[in-house]
């Protein structure tokens, strides 16, 4: 039995549909993705034969992806795409993700329209079966810019089927992937468009379009002399941009409440700076390129309110804030040695003006903190920000990294978000 997820307006790259049949005509593909063809029991065990024979006469077979033609499928195509190792020290989860990654991309190739996914489950990863799917979502993403500019290449897949061999926990499945990459998707557009087309003003009504008749409530500070008043040092980065009309700052605020009783609240501030020069203190040497990216912080915060858009947890309260701000280069830049009287009454001197996070977020996570105060249960503040350049020395490429400062280290937040 197939169920479709996705209905209209939700944000992901085709619809999903859940299934747990195999053979169906509707199917121009089949992806595996595995880390072993032991894997391959029950309604599966058809396909280890196949792939056995085909490793006597293609020694690359289990080594990357290979597509494989296979009477025994409607489909007629086998694209099996193997994770490799999963049980050494460093492997994790991720090489589903990639492994998918790579099956979607071969099926393209092949024509594919409407491939249809399989990840057995297997030791030692629990969400393996997500991740993969996650993967393949995201291969599917095409970037906003595109989107726009032509429509016909909005989408690569007709749809993508999903299969679970039972079909309770594949639907239960599929819908909580459609709603984590909705997420993404929302994320994805806002931390990768360009500087112009994700400019703050923008940014502020591409969110507030997102979320408009949904359970998230808005508001957008926008006033150049309230940002001013409101958050000082937001402003000194702003000073800049604030007489362009396409680049000046927006402070966007959005808030979910559950139902039920609230037990948890949290507090969510976000770096959106839509595209960093580094002021005065330039950045030089061709290391400017990129830095449209220096608002994923931001876009992050926007995709979790996506998120619990979708999903609506019950029993927890959340209030983000996303500090969207230019830091560009002029003859009214900010620059070393001002000193600025922050929201919180703190004199700040402005060492590097490459420091222009700490800047758009410190006033706003005072604003949050005022409010967290009054809230009456469990309840913590969290930055998001892209400090890529020192999680990368820290843990390498391709790894994010969360700190708990003193409180939060007493309650092993960083711990138990790692743990999920």
């Amino acid at each position: 039995m197939d169920s479709d997820i996705g209905p209209a307006g939700r944000r992901l790259p085709c619809p999903i549909v859940a299934t747990t049949d195999l053979h169906s005509p509707e199917w121009d593909g089949l992806i595996l993705v595995t880390d072993s063809t032991d894997n391959l029991t029950g309604p599966l065990e058809f396909l280890k034969a196949p792939l056995e024979q085909a490793k006597q006469f293609d020694d690359y077979v289990g080594k990357d992806v290979t597509l494989i033609g296979l009477t025994g499928l409607a489909s007629r195509r086998l694209i099996y795409s193997p994770t490799g190792p999963v049980n050494r020290d460093y492997d994790d989860v991720r090489r589903y993700r990639d492994a998918a990654d790579k099956g979607i991309k071969r099926a393209l190739k092949a024509g594919c329209s409407t491939p249809l996914l399989v990840t057995p489950s297997g030791y030692p990863f629990k969400q393996a079966w997500l991740v993969s799917l996650l993967g393949a979502m995201q291969a599917l993403y095409t970037p906003l810019e595109i989107r726009e500019d032509v429509p016909e290449r909005a989408q690569k897949l007709d749809r993508l089927g999903v299969w679970s061999e039972k079909e309770e926990p594949g639907i239960k499945g599929a819908q909580l992937s459609a709603g984590l990459e909705s997420g993404r998707f929302v994320a994805r557009d806002i931390g990768g468009s360009d500087p112009e087309r994700m400019a703050a003003p923008r940014v502020a009504d591409y969110v507030v379009h997102n979320f408009a008749h949904t359970v998230v409530q808005m508001k957008v500070y926008s006033d150049q002399a309230v940002l001013h008043r409101c958050y000082p040092l937001l402003s000194a980065v702003n000073r800049c941009s604030a007489g362009i009309d396409r680049h000046a700052a927006r402070v966007l605020e959005l808030e979910y409440v559950g139902e039920g009783p609230t037990d948890l609240t949290l507090f969510l501030v976000g770096k959106g700076v839509t595209y960093d020069t580094g002021g005065a203190d330039i950045k030089a040497g061709g290391v400017m390129a990129g830095m449209h990216r220096d608002k994923c912080g931001a876009a992050a915060v926007a995709g979790f309110f996506q998120v619990l858009s979708v999903l609506r947890p019950k029993g927890m309260k959340a209030v983000g804030y996303m500090s969207m701000v230019r830091n560009s280069v002029g003859t009214d830049c900010y620059v070393s040695d001002e000193i600025i009287t922050s929201r919180a009454g703190v004199r700040v001197r402005v060492g590097n003006t490459d420091a222009e996070g700490r800047m758009a977020m410190a006033d706003v996570l005072c604003h949050a903190k005022e409010r967290a105060l009054k809230e009456p249960n469990q309840t913590h503040l969290l930055t998001i920000a892209t400090l890529t350049g020192h999680a990368i020395r820290a843990m390498g490429p391709a790894y994010s990294i969360i700190l708990d400062n003193g409180p939060a280290s007493k309650q092993n937040t960083a711990k138990k978000l790692q743990e999920g």
